[in-house]
């Protein structure tokens, strides 16, 4: 008999202790719909989750990560997290997005603001208006570092316009001659030799 009761006190204090679990999760899942901190389809960072939100219930939000990796995350723990919402922001605002580069002193600063914003017009997705902009961020021993900002209006198109940038900076670089790279390398290294693509080389020779 005492068995038992000992048996029914655990099972009880089990369920206890889920429904109020699932108790919480469903007053977060009335919070959030209140609170309207995104809607579905939106692209969000939670911690160290990025994706579209895919689906919405009072337990749980579900989200789609730009690998196709569906995330099922308790609502109760969404109220507890730091939210991004980069779509919001892309909306209403722009969203900027940025990169950084580290180019020798030997390369004038202007010259690199103009190739940089260059690179970031080229770009499928970013808007000119507001228009790109260059900052350094620090000036190091052997080095300034440029970081380029621009602005973006489909934040679902976030990976993709941060891969044609970095493509667009290698390019105009390469066709202006300049090197994106560490001037420790470039002091051990022999002098004659360059990392820029030979094609470009020859393009530029005829």
């Amino acid at each position: 008999m005492w068995q038992l009761g000992k048996r029914i006190l655990y099972f009880g204090l089990i369920v206890s202790l889920g429904s109020s679990t699932v108790i919480g999760n469903i007053i977060a899942g009335l919070v959030i719909t209140y609170m309207r901190p995104f809607k579905l389809g939106d692209r969000i960072k939670l911690n160290d989750t990025t994706g579209n939100i895919i689906e919405k219930t009072l337990l749980v939000t579900r989200i789609r990560t730009p690998k196709n990796e569906v995330v099922t995350i308790p609502n109760s723990f969404i109220m507890s997290s730091h939210t991004v919402n980069y779509s919001q922001s892309a909306r209403e605002y722009g969203l900027i997005i940025h990169s950084e580069v580290s180019i020798g002193y030997d390369v004038p600063w202007r010259k690199t603001h103009q190739l940089l914003i260059e690179a970031a017009l080229n770009t499928p997705g970013v808007i000119d208006d507001p228009r790109p902009f260059v900052l350094e961020t620090s000036l190091q021993d052997y080095y300034p570092v440029y970081q380029v900002n621009a602005y973006i209006r489909d934040a679902n198109s976030l990976s993709q316009i941060y891969s044609d940038l970095h493509h667009n900076i290698q390019d105009v670089f390469d066709e202006a001659g300049i090197e994106i790279m560490s001037p420790h390398y470039i002091a051990t290294r022999d002098g004659s030799e360059t990392t820029i693509p030979k094609d470009d080389l020859r393009e530029k020779k005829q």
